[in-house]
């Protein structure tokens, strides 16, 4: 019984001890230093934190709704507005995509400090409507939606806290000199669905974006690569232009990419080694003008060659050696609406052991008609289940509408 006691006494003194190392420890003195701005704010849990407190019930535009649940949203989309309501001081999101609005004025954002989302996507906004500096007095944007407007011009100034920009679906054909200067924290820039061209890109205008992950210049009337890409890229998409060819050492200063989306263009012949890249995962080059295939790293998982000119796929090309202890990882190829009249060679398999689908679909080997290969789908070590999946996405893609394929011409919406 005493032993019990003098136990009982220890593991008590312990406790306290425990306490004790705790007891003069203000949790609060971590929120008194400025945030680490490492994590975009939509994954950093303690966002709401650096807000002062706001008053209850919470502040809100009367042509809006801020729901209780989350009382630094402001929601004042899809309401036919034609002008942007003043905004509270504690609103962080601010969400006025699918409106009328014509004009961003200086007014409404007056004292609006800690904002650091903004959509106005799907509006009518022209450059000329937006007052100069609006947007660069906002320190704390991270990102701004501005998307399916009918915007002329790059919309500077912009706060050089900025690190999503999405522009997609404008009238853009400019780029001022310093339109892109001062943006060090930009890691996603979407300009799909504009009317840029190889003069506009002369100046160089990504150069400096030093921090630059995915670039997206999808939909526009470029014929040439854009120049002097930041070695940061790792996704970029180039897709329903009009390039005609890759220089040959063109991605050797871009050792990080991931994704390469470039079909729809009128590329005709890929220099050897170009797309010699360690971490290369999916290529898309369909809808060209290729006669051959090219050498594939051995990284890559996905590849896209479909609707080509290729009448053969020469194996030797793509793989010129076998390496056992560093195997090529290439899983999925489809290769329709090419000229092939014979399956790939069996020799694929040793130089690809990952190899699952290989989607041979229809062949233009006809002028007027398609015809189709004896076996239009090669699938390996698919589970019945996996089959009638695959099955099912072709399906899916060979009735797939304008919308789906506009949809198509971005990557994963991690990314957008």
């Amino acid at each position: 019984m005493g032993i019990m006691s003098q136990l009982s006494i220890i593991h008590l003194l312990w406790a306290a001890m425990v306490f004790c190392q705790y007891d003069d420890y203000d949790f609060e003195d971590e929120y008194d230093e400025e945030p680490d701005h490492q994590h975009p704010y939509y994954f950093n849990p303690n966002t709401q934190a650096e807000v002062p407190r706001f008053p209850f019930p919470v502040e809100c535009a009367r042509e809006c709704f801020c729901p209780p649940a989350f009382p630094l949203s402001m929601y004042c989309d899809h309401r036919k507005l034609k002008t942007i309501p003043n905004i509270p001081r504690h609103v962080q999101q601010l969400y006025l995509q699918n409106n009328d609005i014509e004009a961003v004025p200086a007014g409404p954002f007056t004292n609006v400090t800690f904002l650091r989302e903004i959509n106005l996507s799907y509006n009518k906004i022209k450059f000329h409507m937006i007052d100069h500096g609006v947007f660069a007095k906002l320190s704390n944007l991270v990102q701004l939606h501005l998307q399916h407007n009918e915007l002329e011009e790059f919309p500077f100034p912009l706060p050089s806290s900025l690190e999503r920009l999405l522009l997609g679906f404008n009238k853009i054909s400019r780029l001022s000199g310093n339109a892109l200067e001062g943006l060090p924290n930009i890691t996603m820039l979407d300009l799909c669905n504009n009317f840029l061209d190889d003069s506009v890109l002369k100046g160089k205008p990504f150069s400096n974006m030093k921090n630059l992950m995915q670039l997206n210049l999808c939909n526009n009337k470029l014929q040439t690569m854009p120049p002097d890409l930041p070695s940061s890229l790792m996704y970029l998409s180039l897709e329903n232009n009009s390039i005609s060819y890759i220089p040959e050492n063109y991605f050797k200063r871009l050792p990080k990419i991931i994704a390469l989306r470039m079909s729809h263009n009128n590329l005709q012949n890929i220099p050897r080694n170009t797309f010699n890249l360690p971490n290369l995962l999916e290529l898309n080059l369909g809808h060209n003008k290729l006669k051959q295939v090219f050498y594939i790293p051995r990284s890559l998982q996905h590849l896209y060659i479909e609707d080509n000119d290729i009448e053969i796929i020469n194996v030797t090309l793509m793989c010129p050696s076998i390496d056992p202890m560093n195997t090529n990882q290439l899983t999925y190829i489809r290769v329709d609406q090419n000229k092939l009249t014979i399956p790939i060679s069996t020799y694929a398999f040793f130089c690809f052991p990952h190899i699952r689908t290989i989607y041979y679909g229809e062949q233009n080997v006809n002028v007027n008609k398609s015809t189709q290969l004896r076996i239009p789908v090669f699938r390996r070590f698919l589970s019945p289940e996996e089959y009638d999946e695959a099955e099912d996405d072709h399906e899916t893609h060979d009735h797939e509408t304008e919308e789906d394929r506009e949809a198509d011409h971005y990557f994963h919406p991690y990314f957008q």
